[in-house]
């Protein structure tokens, strides 16, 4: 520990984050990192405590405490702080494959669970981490590392999202040939397609996939298994096979009228926007890029009145990206009750604190249109169509908190007479994902549970199939980045272990 009263030294800073008005206006990242000596001083306010809840990653009621993956946060913190950026790298790397990504997008699980958050502001180790991943690519820490030693064995992984890609990443340094198949046009899963630009520009997923190709690792883009290519043929030619597909079904929304024109699922959505900004993309001398949409190219929300249904990270990215499109309003629909702004006594630290979160799109929305542009207890009843066939209105009702009384669970009722209808041009549904694609588990023929994730032991990761393993939300169900590495990370264990007899990667 660098320095034993720095939490009470020093007050807590971040990234600083660019005035909604005028982030609304690009799609670029839009935050600003602090300086390097700032940084090593928000690394001295790390404690050490003697149990860092920030690393642990366990469930306490239903919920994540501190790190899924474990990072080692109370060591890279004090090394920046001691200055030695390279050592922290290495520490960051040992137990994360791609902090990258995750000072980018994860909800910083490690800092709802710092000790100084118990009476005081939380360490800024999500900031912190995106220092030193930074640092290390500038430094050259990061550069490739192809292995010297290749043990014979080939390994297919089918889909390049996170799961995929740290199993990818962990079994190439193993010494395995690994090829990952991806059937969209570029690699990364809902990285790419899923988290809108602004979130996490899509040259740094470019930038670490070129080094993963540098070492070793043979990326198959356009490729849909299942029905570009057969399982079987795979597993001929691969000694085993790692779905990470994705949870892809998204969840929809079952009322009069769902059919009508303008009425689209999230994913679709922002894909559609994500896609539309790169085609044209023009790189500058800096390595940035010049990004811009050009009309008739994506699901547009320009002077329209937006709807989103649902409201969680991928509800508050629709809003945010309707925003940028130039909405005419945006309203966002929550069935569930606001969370308190603060935490209850029912929902003591260190649990995930279960209060209001109010993220980038909704503050942008409140900046321009003057409110908060979500509404709780609501959903839809009924979409009304125009004479073309498009989606004009919608009905929406009221809903309140019931006891069911067959099965004593609460449940949310709707409130009679409480319909009011609003207009509505363009609606967006992000009410969360349901589970595997079957044309996928069909053509391989593994097991999946009730919820459609594809089924293994308690903590295992191989199939009913032999030779075929499984891992991120095609294995657990729709959940973050920071899981999705960590079952992407055992997979590639298990999988070693089926080849090898043994293993040597550190997987906590």
């Amino acid at each position: 520990m660098g320095k034993a009263t720095g939490f009470m030294d020093y007050d807590r800073q971040d990234k600083m984050a660019e005035d909604p008005k005028e982030r609304i206006k690009h799609f670029k990242e839009f935050h600003t990192p602090l300086s390097k000596e700032e940084q090593e001083l928000q690394g001295a306010r790390c404690m050490a405590c003697g149990v860092p809840f920030c690393q642990s990653g366990q469930m306490l009621m239903g919920m994540a405490s501190g790190c899924p993956l474990h990072n080692l946060v109370p060591e890279w913190n004090d090394l920046i702080f001691q200055e030695n950026w390279e050592e922290a790298y290495y520490r960051l790397k040992k137990t994360n494959n791609f902090p990258e990504f995750t000072s980018r997008v994860c909800p910083a699980l490690c800092e709802a669970a710092c000790t100084c958050g118990l009476n005081g502001d939380a360490v800024s180790s999500k900031a912190n981490e995106y220092s030193i991943i930074e640092n290390a690519y500038k430094k050259g820490y990061a550069a490739a590392k192809p292995v010297k030693v290749r043990t014979g064995k080939k390994v297919a992984v089918v889909g390049s999202g996170p799961s995929g890609l740290a199993t990818a990443d962990m079994l190439n340094r193993r010494g395995h040939s690994v090829t990952v198949f991806e059937r969209e046009d570029k690699i990364g899963g809902l990285l790419r397609y899923g988290i809108p630009n602004m979130k996490l520009e899509k040259q740094f997923i470019d930038r670490k996939i070129a080094i993963m190709e540098e070492e070793g690792v043979q990326f198959v883009t356009g490729c849909n298994i299942g029905k570009d290519k057969k399982a079987a043929t795979l597993l001929k030619e691969f000694d085993r096979i790692v779905l990470c597909c994705g949870a892809s079904n998204p969840r929809d929304i079952k009322v009069p009228g769902r059919e009508a024109e303008g009425i689209y699922f999230a994913v679709d959505f922002l894909k559609s926007t994500t896609k539309a900004l790169w085609k044209n993309a023009k790189q500058n001398a800096d390595g940035t890029y010049d990004l811009s949409l050009k009309e008739g190219t994506y699901i547009s929300a320009k002077g329209k009145n937006v709807m989103v249904i649902g409201g969680g990270d991928t509800g508050n990215d629709c809003v945010g990206t309707s925003m940028r499109h130039g909405a005419k309003s945006v309203l966002q629909l929550e069935m569930m009750p606001k969370a308190p702004d603060e935490r209850t006594e029912m929902n003591p630290w260190p649990e995930w604190p279960r209060v209001c979160k109010t993220d980038y799109g909704q503050q942008e929305a409140a900046a321009v249109f003057g409110d908060d542009p979500r509404v709780y207890q609501t959903t839809v009843k009924e979409f009304k169509k125009d004479k073309n066939g498009k989606v004009c209105k919608a009905v929406l009702v009221k809903l309140e908190p019931k006891k069911d009384e067959k099965t004593g669970r609460m449940m949310m009722a709707e409130v009679a007479g409480s319909e009011y209808t609003v207009d509505v041009d363009l609606v967006l549904i992000a009410a969360g994902f349901l589970g595997s694609q079957d044309y996928v588990t069909k053509a391989f023929g593994v097991e999946v549970n009730e919820r459609t994730n594809v089924k293994t032991a308690a903590g295992a990761y191989s199939t009913n199939v032999k030779n075929v393993f499984t891992a991120g939300d095609m294995h657990r169900g729709q959940s973050l980045v920071v899981w999705a590495i960590r079952e992407g990370r055992e997979a590639a264990k298990a999988v070693d272990i089926s080849l090898m007899g043994y293993t040597n990667m550190y997987v906590q």
